[in-house]
């Protein structure tokens, strides 16, 4: 028998939430991983970062809060998530997220930690 090691996977949110259904995908594609239990890790860039804000209401404008779903990412082991800090930054954004366990990264570092895994989803 071979043994075979499992592949480290990114998963990139680039996406406002609740603008396109890329974000609930992304989610969807990380606790699949992890319900299987693959190294895996999230990164938050760009309009992307939207989704780690508190007080959002997508009930107003019809839409399901996935975001809540965010909570569930410790019974997946699912720990590695990494913020992208001049996104924060171009978006006036502080770094109070719904998720713990947050990494905010510079960008240098934050390219040089996806850098690092075999396999990347960009949604």
């Amino acid at each position: 028998m071979t043994d075979k090691q499992n592949k480290t996977v990114a998963i990139i949110n680039s996406q406002a939430p609740f603008s396109s259904p890329a974000g609930k995908d992304a989610l969807d594609t990380a606790l699949i991983f992890g319900s299987y239990e693959q190294n895996i890790a999230l990164f938050f860039m760009g309009d992307g970062v939207y989704q780690l804000t508190d007080r959002q209401n997508p009930e107003l404008i019809s839409q399901k809060n996935y975001l809540k779903t965010f909570s569930a990412f410790e019974f997946y082991d699912i720990e590695q998530v990494y913020v992208c800090a001049q996104s924060l930054k171009d978006r006036g954004l502080i770094g109070q997220f719904h998720i713990e366990n947050t990494t905010v990264l510079e960008p240098a570092q934050f390219a040089q930690t996806l850098a690092g895994f075999q396999v990347i989803f960009r949604f």
